[in-house]
């Protein structure tokens, strides 16, 4: 059931009101940031297009479908031997999904999606495909999913989500009615992450402000792994604002630097960022509840009182110009040392 999701309750809604009158768009485009519970909305309207004892307009989660569209996990591939460019089928017989590998997606599942779409339902009232990060697709697989969005039969349902709706085709665009999803709000993260996965108050509290709105995100992260990060860029700020001492900003930007790959490397960025907003809202008079890293209080009061607003943006600045370096895979440590000289003189 829909109530059972977290977060975005006018999109609950939105797709109550359209299961109530029957007219379901054969093409829905969910859009939002990674991780907020897109696809778990898709097969949730699965789930309720295929239930055999609807609670009203919603899935009881209670009949053997719903039971194996909820089993439904759709595993990553995980073996050179897998068929990666097949659709993935769940358990249930009329949904099924289309989703990337190695970040994209191809021609050939797309094409199995345009043939298998046309077929009636085997075993209840509609056919699903789910196309996850849709964005991904290459032009082969666009053009094919067109030719789906065209004139999809009436007991078939398309589902696209995509955290970059303007990377997809305008044309794949207008066929299908956007539905848009909010970043969900820390208090109810946190909710989730106290009751369902019964985390101690301080770490619930911790990830769930910086998820930065995404279930997934907070579900993913590691709490202390997150705190070695935020010490070392800790540091940083401490040698750049306080005590200008220039050893502890070349390891600073050694440690930046070392990070294995470019996920790691922007998870220290973001790290740093986080610290960077918090400081600069208590030197505006935030209250201290509103910012994210609440129990670095007064180390982050110390930085507040010697920055500024304008170095406080220029920094923000000189890190998401690093991220726009990282697409063309430039030298990780390199890019680091520029920054920290970057910032040491703003």
């Amino acid at each position: 059931m829909f109530s059972k999701l977290i977060g975005n309750d006018e999109i609950k809604e939105s797709l109550r009101r359209l299961l109530s009158s029957g007219r379901v768009p054969g093409s829905l485009l969910f859009t939002g940031d990674e991780g907020i519970g897109k696809k778990l909305f898709a097969l949730e309207l699965a789930k309720a297009l295929n239930c055999r004892h609807r609670i009203g307009v919603e899935a009881c989660d209670e009949c053997s479908s719903c039971k194996r569209i909820s089993r439904s996990t759709f595993p990553p591939f995980t073996s050179e031997d897998d068929n990666k460019q097949r659709l993935i089928w769940s358990e249930h017989a009329d949904v099924a999904m289309v989703r990337p590998h190695k970040q994209i997606i191809r021609v050939k599942p797309m094409r199995e999606l345009e043939r298998e779409a046309n077929f009636r339902p085997f075993e209840g009232a509609a056919r699903v495909f789910i196309v996850e990060d849709a964005d991904y697709m290459n032009d082969g697989a666009s053009n094919a999913l067109l030719k789906t969005l065209e004139e999809p039969p009436p007991t078939t349902h398309l589902i696209l989500t995509t955290s970059n709706p303007t990377a997809l085709l305008a044309t794949i665009r207008s066929r299908c009615q956007i539905l848009r999803f909010a970043p969900i709000p820390a208090a109810e993260v946190e909710k989730f992450l106290l009751e369902q996965e019964n985390l101690p108050a301080e770490d619930a509290r911790l990830l769930a402000r910086t998820a930065q709105g995404s279930i997934g995100r907070a579900l993913a992260g590691d709490v202390e792994t997150y705190r070695d990060r935020r010490e070392t860029m800790l540091s940083m700020l401490r040698a750049l604002v306080l005590t200008n001492d220039r050893v502890e900003l070349l390891h600073s930007a050694e440690s930046l630097g070392a990070a294995k790959d470019r996920h790691e490397y922007e998870q220290r960025l973001d790290a740093l960022e986080i610290l960077i907003r918090d400081a600069w809202a208590l030197a505006l008079g935030r209250p201290a509840e509103t910012i994210v890293n609440g129990d670095l209080l007064a180390p982050l009061q110390e930085i507040a009182a010697e920055i500024s607003s304008t170095q406080a943006a220029a920094w923000l600045k000189q890190i998401e110009e690093v991220r726009g370096t990282l697409e063309v895979n430039i030298n990780k440590r390199i890019a680091s040392d520029a920054l920290l000289l970057t910032m040491a003189a703003s």
